[in-house]
């Protein structure tokens, strides 16, 4: 069955930054330490940059020291494909988004409790929305 959000390389081309379409399309990987949100400590929802298919909550967000957003679990574990990766003389667990079939980052099990996992991901595969803020009642 294809996937939802497939769309020819020349409009992935054009909908997406060259860091974005290289990381999503073409399964690279950013420097670490250098992605925008790496660093982000703001509650919210990260979405694929890709498609805007809601991806990881930032409770689930924790800093593994290495340079890369690190997440303990999906928001749907259904929502990611995980597929095995043997590039670079590794074997690992590569991760996509399930809709647009998106590079996003790979798997480890060196996560914290409860699961274990950490769903290392790319910034530019990421678009972040911030969680809206209460409004104070008015007196």
């Amino acid at each position: 069955m294809p996937r939802k959000g497939i769309k020819a390389d020349a409009e992935w081309r054009k909908e997406l930054s060259e860091t974005q379409y290289q990381v999503l399309r073409k399964k690279e990987t950013e420097p670490p330490f250098a992605g925008e949100y790496w660093n982000n400590h703001k509650k919210g929802i990260y979405y694929c940059a890709g498609c805007g298919a809601p991806l990881f909550n930032s409770e689930t967000k924790f800093d593994s020291g290495t340079g890369w957003p690190s997440f303990s679990a999906p928001i749907k574990k259904e929502d990611i494909d995980a597929e095995k990766d043997v590039s670079y003389g590794m074997v690992r667990t590569e991760v996509q988004c399930k809709q647009c079939g998106g590079h996003l980052g790979h798997l480890f099990d060196d996560g914290p409790k409860p699961t274990g996992r950490r769903y290392c991901i790319n910034s530019a595969s990421l678009k972040f929305k911030p969680e809206k803020e209460k409004e104070e009642k008015k007196e």
